[in-house]
């Protein structure tokens, strides 16, 4: 299933995992890191690595940890997202909306209301409604793991947002091989955050900009990893500070979903 526009913007979504993006192409070039990623050791995540956009959440993101009262199961990396088939309501060469039912680790159920658009100005707008099917509140977790392949950057390509350190600095941040850091996002005068990575040269010098809603995801997480076999980069706009879930529960982080509550998260990117 395809999105595409007469500007040379194409995009690949998944109905096997979530209506993620599998693929996005710019003039022929394909950003998407494939292979080029860790073997975390779960398949349902590798295969969603290896797209250029997938979604995590909503009962856990980020590394497994511990469901209390579990008798020693655990949340699965990145939450129980991946992996659940979409129903696709409507499709068009520049719409796509889908409804995705979500069982959870711990029991619970959810239900997205997910909308793909792509305008002739060749903007992506990704609008998701999260609403809770189940009988019990649930801290709702959300992320925009967005992974672009590192192979494409040279020592040109910059991150810049008004919420990085100095407005802004060269891809390879931090020691090698790679790492990760977690921002306050700051909102703009609209309530959405901005984020650039570019020039990249093997799309004939385009950026990315990726904008994100922050009232219901005001932080911002990088992370880049070039231990090889990976060489992926990914922009992740998310609900919460990156830190164990007993801290964001101690600090009253959780933002429970009470049941037949709804939530609702988007984001846009363009290639300029």
């Amino acid at each position: 299933m395809e999105l595409q526009n007469d500007q040379g913007l194409r995009l690949v979504l998944d109905p096997s995992s979530m209506l993620d993006l599998r693929g996005v192409f710019v003039d022929g070039v394909d950003l998407s890191p494939h292979r080029a990623i860790p073997d975390d050791g779960d398949r349902r995540i590798d295969h969603s690595l290896e797209g250029f956009l997938f979604t995590c959440g909503p009962d856990h993101i980020r590394h497994p940890a511990p469901i209390p009262g579990g008798h020693g199961a655990r949340y699965p990396l990145h939450g129980s997202f991946s992996g659940h088939a979409a129903k696709v309501i409507s499709s068009s060469p520049d719409e796509c909306s889908a409804v995705i039912d979500v069982r959870h680790a711990d029991g619970g159920l959810s239900r997205l209301e997910r909308r793909w658009s792509l305008d002739r100005q060749g903007v992506v707008r990704l609008c998701d409604r999260l609403i809770n099917c189940g009988e019990d509140a649930f801290p709702a977790f959300y992320m925009y793991h967005m992974n672009i392949a590192a192979r494409l950057f040279d020592d040109h390509v910059q991150l810049e947002g008004a919420m990085l350190d100095k407005g802004g600095f060269g891809w390879r941040f931090g020691a090698e091989p790679g790492g990760v850091f977690c921002v306050p996002a700051g909102p703009e005068e609209d309530g959405f955050a901005s984020i650039r990575l570019g020039p990249i040269a093997a799309i004939g010098g385009k950026t990315l900009l990726v904008r994100f809603d922050t009232a219901t995801l005001p932080h911002l997480q990088i992370w880049r990893n070039q231990k090889a076999p990976a060489d992926v980069l990914g922009i992740e706009p998310v609900s919460h500070r990156w830190v164990d879930r007993p801290d964001l529960e101690a600090a009253g982080e959780f933002l429970p979903l009470q049941p037949g509550e709804a939530r609702e998260f988007s984001l846009s990117f363009a290639f300029l």
